[in-house]
């Protein structure tokens, strides 16, 4: 029995290719060539079906939505492309497919030697037009080797070149595969793979694109429509094409409709006479492709694609990465929360406006898992030209937020004295270490020029010395922002463990001679400590945001979930956190970054701050510090709950030198204020955890540091 059903099968496929063969040949080639061909076709071993047949790897586009999971960002595609079940895909709509491509697809087993036949006595007249004898079954395995990802361009024309030996190759793929594969099965497959032009891939793309609807509410006149386009998809276009030709080709649907019994007469009349109603579609494609109303969300977007071009799980490179992206059709939920990223918009808008030299990037994140919840700047996301001489204003796709490409970052000033503070808990000093700083204190560290070259020798001097001189303890020095206090204890500490701190809290030197500096000369590099290396808002928050969740430092993320094609959860998605500060330590730096920002220690010993009016503006426990680079080059302000941080400095991307001037340190105070006050109006307050008394080693009264 199974020795007769295998000779049957053999039958089958010889009599195919050789009808096909013939076929072709009169259609197209000499008729040598086809024989030729034909017979080593037929004669070479079965290879078997491909595994791309069975599950078709083809490109589906990515869509990215905002934290709800259901608002839209933007998608990613190489083709626009979204696979959907037959259940969705109105009736009409396989019906009319059928009729119009392979009236008997439901009789035959993948290849119908009667369309042969006819195939071969209508191409041997020589005179009208040609026929083929393509099922659909052999459409869908030409579409699908045609379409496989891991193919070369050249692999893929070879796929689809007028052959007699590739007409017999899908033969033999299309009688197999109906032995594997049900007939609905290889119709989704074919509904979801097929070209129905306008840049639209399958029944769902296409659907979207001229309808702007899901293939399961098509009617007949639309359904008609679509299915005469898959036939010449780049001519017959309607809202690029030839819109008459669509036409013509949609009565013809309609009418075989009618010959084989699966519309009505009338019903066929009464679609043929609707007029062609459009309802254009595109689906967004990439960052720039975000929605004008939303053009905020653009630094997130560019951002996502830059995270992801890091990530390992999605290919070796960064270029296979976007490929994957393009094309693995992944639905991402993003952690943008888009009433977090109108306020934080909002109010870097009243900082400086989209064509001002200054600009606000502004960074939120949540300690514990480092989503990152908005990133917003004053400027269009937009390739759009910008005026001569104008740099990244008004338009610019330049991560001016999170850097990268040629964003180094800014000048970050005394909010690195955090990272100090860390390094010296985390080496045995109690938070009051105390010393009598001078207004100027010279260091060992070397320099070359600047206002802090002493001989060749660092000697940064205080901004106020009648506010900032005197004794001083890790509280008030942090709250005052006394840079002598802190040149001495990095002296103390050692200026590479203050490198070091930010390193592990997330600070990435972008800048190659910082870089370089903290590779080869971070015991010699002081000067650190006051925030002369780039940094952005992103890392900034980030730092911070490690300081709130005491001590568990958390890459930040732009994803809540990430699920595949196959609806099925990808790791890469998921939070990549680790405890790299004991806990004690981080509760102390707390501690004292609550100085600055107005509010007060679990001891009591805050005594003045830089930003003094946050804790009464904000009404909830808050901590943070502000900071100014040499020259006022730029000014930072950063501000966290044990729910949110948030960063913003203020900056001239195109000429950091260019002041921005100490007065626009109160307008970000404003922004990470407000932004903490109404992201957080509806949580809970919640209040620090107090350090151990071991890691404050309160005394009484002054006393000498040395």
């Amino acid at each position: 029995m199974i020795r007769a059903r295998r000779l049957h099968k053999l039958m089958t496929v010889a009599i195919a290719g050789v009808l096909a063969g013939l076929a072709l040949a009169v259609a197209a080639l000499p008729a040598a060539l086809v024989f030729g061909i034909g017979v080593r076709g037929l004669t070479e071993p079965w290879s078997g079906l491909p595994e791309s047949l069975r599950r078709p790897p083809t490109a589906q586009r990515s869509t990215l939505y905002a934290n709800d999971g259901t608002t839209p960002i933007t998608s990613f595609y190489t083709e626009d492309r979204v696979d959907v079940p037959l259940s969705g895909v109105a009736p009409m709509m396989r019906e009319a497919v059928v009729a119009a491509e392979d009236d008997r697809f439901y009789q035959h087993r993948g290849v119908d030697a009667r369309a042969v036949v006819r195939a071969f006595t209508a191409n041997s007249g020589g005179d009208g037009p040609r026929q083929g004898a393509s099922t659909l079954t052999m459409q869908y395995v030409r579409n699908v080797l045609a379409s496989d990802p891991a193919l070369t361009e050249e692999q893929r024309a070879k796929a689809t070149e007028i052959t007699a030996a590739r007409k017999i190759k899908e033969m033999r793929y299309a009688l197999a595969l109906e032995q594997e594969m049900s007939k609905d099965d290889i119709l989704a497959g074919y509904l979801n793979i097929a070209y129905f032009g306008a840049g639209a891939y399958g029944v769902g793309a296409a659907s979207k694109r001229y309808f702007s609807k899901s293939p399961a509410q098509l009617t007949l006149a639309e359904a008609a429509l679509l299915a005469g386009l898959v036939r010449s998809p780049h001519t017959d276009d309607p809202i690029n094409g030839d819109a008459d030709a669509a036409l013509t080709r949609r009565a013809y649907v309609l009418d075989r409709l009618v010959e084989t019994g699966r519309v009505a007469p009338d019903a066929a009349a009464a679609a043929k006479a609707e007029p062609l109603t459009l309802r254009p579609d595109a689906t967004p494609n990439d960052c720039t492709a975000v929605s004008e109303e939303h053009n905020d969300w653009g630094f997130f977007c560019d951002w996502f694609t830059r995270w992801w071009s890091e990530q390992p799980a999605f290919g070796a490179s960064a270029e296979e990465r976007q490929r994957t992206l393009r094309r693995g059709g992944f639905r991402i939920v993003s952690t943008l929360d888009p009433a977090v990223q109108r306020t934080v918009t909002e109010q870097v808008a009243q900082v400086y406006r989209v064509d001002d030299a200054g600009a606000a990037p502004t960074a939120v994140v949540q300690p514990g898992t480092g989503r990152v919840l908005a990133l917003a700047v004053n400027r269009n996301y937009s390739v759009a030209a910008n005026p001569p001489g104008a740099g990244n204003r008004p338009n610019t796709v330049n991560q001016l937020v999170a850097g990268g490409g040629t964003i180094d970052g800014y000048q970050a000033g005394s909010t690195f004295k955090i990272f100090a503070v860390l390094a010296a808990l985390e080496a045995g000093l109690p938070l009051d270490t105390g010393f009598a700083a001078p207004a100027r204190v010279l260091t060992r560290y070397p320099v070359t020029g600047g206002s802090a070259d002493c001989g060749g020798r660092w000697c940064p001097a205080n901004a106020d010395p009648a506010w900032m001189d005197g004794y001083r303890t890790m509280w008030d020095g942090f709250g005052r922002s006394v840079n002598t206090y802190f040149a001495w204890l990095t002296e103390r500490v050692g200026a590479d463990r203050v490198v070091e701190m930010a390193q592990r809290l997330g600070i990435r030197l972008r800048a190659d001679s910082d870089a370089r500096m903290a590779r080869h000369g971070a015991r010699e590099w002081g000067p650190f400590t006051l925030g002369v290396a780039a940094t952005t808002p992103l890392d900034l928050a980030g730092a911070y945001a490690s300081v709130a969740a005491e001590g568990m430092w958390c890459a930040p993320t732009p994803v809540l979930r990430i699920l595949d094609a196959h609806g099925r959860e990808v790791a890469a998605g998921r939070p990549d956190c680790r405890q790299v500060l004991d806990v004690d330590v981080a509760r102390g730096a707390a501690d004292v970054a609550r100085c600055p920002v107005g509010d007060q220690s679990m001891y009591g010993r805050c005594d003045g701050g830089t930003a003094p009016e946050l804790r009464a503006r904000l009404g909830r426990p808050v901590a943070g510090k502000t900071g100014s680079s040499e020259g006022n080059g730029a000014e930072t302000v950063v501000a966290f709950t044990p729910q949110l941080a948030v960063a913003s400095i203020a900056a001239n991307p195109d000429d950091p030198r260019e002041p921005v001037g100490k007065t626009v340190q109160a307008r970000l105070v404003d922004v990470v204020g407000r932004t903490l006050y109404e992201a957080l109006r509806d949580q809970p307050v919640r209040d620090f955890v107090p350090p151990s008394e071991s890691v404050a080693r309160l005394v009484t009264g002054p006393r000498t540091g040395n």
